[in-house]
């Protein structure tokens, strides 16, 4: 590590901080988010096995689901280790490659959810706009094709921010990442040099991605709602509403989280920096937890599938 007029020139080495200002209680924050992770890893493992044990449970809604699941087990397993390291074991620092690489893997991961998340509200809207031809539209193939084709979006859009901070940042004021994980703008707020291009890009991604998802989640679930009231019996609104609510809480608690850390960490220049950490810490924690349990409890066949799996093994 090479220093300059107060500089440090292509550091191979960051010291993560964890959460600034709560240092003296990371100890106790870690035990709530051990359990946060735990959960989700227990709950969405038991959802993967349910959908692949389970023949009838081969649908696209489940299919999607089941890439939900593994995306958040992903998300999730990125942050968490580490964090803890940081938390219990004061093991702060990281080297730079490979904290670009978290970096890469936690960006790339959101917006394949993202992708997920507007593949599901597209199946939602052809089961109950166009039922009859919902079998020939979601086929397995097609299910592959969107699967393979959110991954690479997410993964392609997210490369040139990791090439952007190669390239062009060579002098950082400081190795002290204030953050309890390598989040993109924490990373490129330590450079000493011009960042706008890489604060532009890092927008792009965002709306590039989140913002076109959310735009046409939106439109779906507006002609989805639109078809569901013109429905003239109320027991057949009733059950097709009762279909969207577990992927509308979903959305809602993704998106919701995801745009207010975002939007606080660029522009909340009053908010204290532990709220920033700890909001970016919960939108990451958050989802993986509560979407196996949204789901379980919302949709009847899995609902059915934990009920056996649990009755074997106390009647065994």
């Amino acid at each position: 590590m090479f220093k300059f007029n107060g500089t440090v020139f292509m550091p191979s080495v960051l010291t993560l901080i964890g959460i600034p200002g709560l240092e003296s209680v990371q100890f106790w924050i870690g035990i709530p988010f051990c359990a946060m992770y735990i959960i989700a890893l227990l709950g969405n493992s038991l959802l993967l096995v349910i959908i692949k044990s389970e023949s009838s449970l081969h649908e696209p809604m489940y299919l999607f689901l089941a890439m939900l699941g593994a995306t958040d087990m992903v998300i999730s397993t990125c942050i968490l280790p580490k964090m803890l390291g940081i938390f219990w074991f004061h093991l702060p620092e990281i080297y730079f490659d490979v904290c670009l690489f978290q970096m890469w893997l936690i960006h790339t991961f959101q917006g394949i959810e993202s992708g997920i998340l507007l593949a599901m509200a597209l199946d939602r809207y052809v089961a109950i706009c166009d039922p009859l031809r919902h079998a020939t539209i979601f086929t397995h193939e097609l299910i592959t094709q969107i699967g393979v084709g959110v991954t690479l979006r997410a993964a392609l859009l997210a490369v040139p921010c990791l090439i952007l901070i190669k390239s062009r940042l060579k002098y950082y004021r400081t190795t002290v990442v204030s953050h309890s994980y390598c989040e993109h703008m924490a990373i490129v707020k330590l450079a000493a040099e011009d960042i706008r291009i890489n604060k532009i890009y890092g927008l792009f991604v965002a709306f590039s991605i989140l913002g076109f998802d959310i735009i046409f989640i939106t439109l779906s679930y507006i002609r989805i709602f639109i078809s569901v009231f013109s429905l003239p019996q109320k027991e057949a609104r009733l059950k097709a509403f009762n279909t969207c609510i577990a992927h509308i809480c979903v959305f809602l608690e993704f998106y919701l989280l995801g745009f207010f850390s975002f939007f606080i960490h660029r522009f909340g220049f009053h908010i204290p920096p532990y709220i920033h950490i700890l909001l970016s810490n919960i939108y990451l924690l958050v989802p993986p937890l509560l979407n196996p349990i949204v789901y379980g409890v919302k949709t009847k066949q899995i609902r059915n599938q934990v009920y056996k799996i649990f009755h074997s093994k106390f009647a065994s």
